[in-house]
């Protein structure tokens, strides 16, 4: 989804539908090693949904080095991590595409159906350099709604992207971060050919952003809530794109 970078990606170059604004982040999570270790150690119930084999675990996924720095996926806790999602939902560039703006009651909603489902969507923190700065939506695309609107494949696996910090919005962040998710799921994932995504048309940087990170231009799609752009990436292509 970004909101921030829409996959919904925005606040980067970007459920997500407008360009980002310059609105300054108030809450800054920072994470120590000692608490990147636990995070590791304990990232959710043993049968909870980064334990799922519907997609292979995503909280286990371990710290890669990327030009924008050392990055992780956290599975969202809901009693560590609202405070800061919700902030990050009711950034006017964030709530244009997410559409989530409001208390915090509003953000538990949509991380509880994730964190109660069957795991085939895990909310994650991004964390780059040991700070939260980004909020990902890992899922099984062949498992969403999203598979009745385009021809989907066993184990298409989706993601939704917002940045969080506006710091990290505009310098191409975003386009790195999508690459560098994309080849985890690679990674992780053998029985995953294509990664996919399902930005705003209007959103022209969050696209732009997809491109730049290996994905390619498939098709426009009707969604319920916008006209989506279907951004793929190949598991064929991942070392020439």
């Amino acid at each position: 989804m970004t909101g921030a970078e829409d996959a919904r990606t925005t606040g980067t170059e970007d459920r997500g539908r407008a360009p980002a604004t310059a609105v300054e982040d108030t809450l800054d999570l920072r994470l120590t090693e000692e608490l990147l270790a636990l995070f590791a150690a304990d990232t959710a119930p043993a049968d909870g949904p980064a334990a799922s084999a519907l997609l292979d675990a995503p909280g286990s996924w371990r710290p890669v080095t990327t030009s924008a720095g050392i990055f992780q996926l956290v599975p969202v806790r809901l009693e560590r991590d609202l405070a800061v999602v919700t902030r990050w939902m009711n950034d006017p560039a964030v709530a244009a595409f997410w559409e989530l703006a409001g208390p915090e009651e509003v953000t538990a909603r949509h991380l509880a159906g994730q964190l109660e489902g069957d795991g085939r969507s895990v909310p994650c923190l991004g964390v780059l350099d040991g700070k939260a700065m980004s909020y990902w939506e890992i899922y099984r695309a062949d498992l969403d709604p999203l598979a009745r609107h385009y021809p989907a494949r066993p184990h298409d696996t989706g993601v939704h992207l917002l940045i969080g910090q506006v710091t990290d919005r505009g310098r191409r962040v975003g386009t790195t971060l999508l690459r560098t998710v994309a080849d985890l799921v690679f990674d992780h994932r053998p029985s995953c050919a294509r990664v996919v995504a399902e930005p705003d048309l209007r959103n022209t940087p969050s696209v732009s952003a997809f491109l730049s990170a290996g994905f390619r231009f498939s098709a426009e799609l009707e969604l319920p809530e916008k006209k989506a752009a279907l951004m793929v990436r190949d598991r064929a292509h991942r070392d020439h794109l």
